[in-house]
């Protein structure tokens, strides 16, 4: 795994109420504010929000299979939630490698939506795997 400043990936994937349904399911979080329509209409937001860490872990799919990509665990995330994600939004996940040192690699992470609107934003600590030796 050779990589170099200015790297970068990125996927999309369509936000689904089953996504919703299955994160809650997963995490425990039944915060009204992602599962009830209800609730959610009384709201600010008028209707239901994406649970924040189904959004992040787009970035984990990212840095898990693209890049830095398999192999490589994660040391370390930040997160800022800065927009919010709906039922239906298509969520573009990007990583652009911006620190090499040794085994481990510094991605910026962002998220944006359908708008190009960042909806989360950070960065990302992977540690790359240790290279086989040549027998």
């Amino acid at each position: 795994m050779n990589f170099a400043i200015g790297d970068s990936a990125s996927f999309s994937r369509t936000v689904t109420e089953t996504d919703f349904v299955m994160f809650a399911g997963l995490s425990g979080d039944y915060n009204p504010i992602h599962v009830d329509k209800e609730y959610a209409k009384n709201t600010f937001f008028r209707k239901r929000i994406s649970l924040g860490l189904l959004t992040a872990s787009f970035l984990s799919r990212l840095l898990g299979m693209h890049i830095p990509g398999p192999g490589s665990i994660y040391v370390s995330q930040t997160l800022y939630f800065t927009e919010p994600v709906y039922i239906g939004d298509t969520i573009t996940a990007l990583a652009e490698v911006i620190e090499l040192d040794n085994r481990l690699i510094t991605l910026k992470t962002t998220c944006k939506n359908q708008n190009g609107s960042i909806v989360l934003d950070g960065e990302g600590v992977m540690k790359l795997p240790k290279k086989e030796l040549d027998i």
